[in-house]
């Protein structure tokens, strides 16, 4: 494996990935803030979650670059549409299972079966996220498919 190439590309996927997640939101495309998310299941200080969050989230980013750079070398190749299908792939996981999951974990998150209480107040994500808007699985879609475009196109296979 090629740790500099890994390291330095999955952290500007990384970037790219979290600038669209939260552009996205800026301009009400999606309600969905995974640095909050993330950040909430840590602390309840609503200030703070936000820097937690985006600290959780650059090093999951991170992980899951390595993840598929392991792909990358276990095929041999690494290319802008291989990484484009594995980011989709992995949107359409995170949106499916994980997202839905979430309550299950999350200290300060409502579920699909429990309403809100003082301790309990974030909405739950839902089926596909789609609680947080309806175009939020195809903004997570685009993000992470762009994530694996960033990572195929650039990383470099060790010779």
């Amino acid at each position: 494996m090629n740790v500099m190439s890994a390291a330095l590309w999955g952290l500007v996927a990384t970037v790219v990935m979290a600038s669209v997640l939260a552009s996205s939101q800026g301009f009400g495309l999606t309600r969905m803030s995974l640095p909050f998310i993330l950040g909430t299941i840590i602390t309840p200080d609503r200030d703070r979650a936000m820097l937690w969050g985006t600290l959780v989230h650059m090093v999951n980013g991170w992980l899951i670059a390595c993840v598929y750079v392991l792909l990358f070398e276990a095929l041999g190749r690494a290319t802008w549409w291989l990484g484009g299908l594995l980011g989709l792939l992995q949107g359409l996981f995170v949106l499916a299972v994980v997202m839905p999951l979430v309550p299950a974990i999350h200290p300060r998150m409502v579920s699909e079966y429990v309403g809100p209480s003082p301790n309990r107040r974030l909405q739950p994500p839902g089926f596909m996220a789609r609680n947080y808007g309806r175009r939020t699985p195809l903004v997570a879609l685009l993000a992470h498919g762009l994530f694996g475009v960033i990572l195929g196109a650039f990383y470099e296979l060790m010779p």
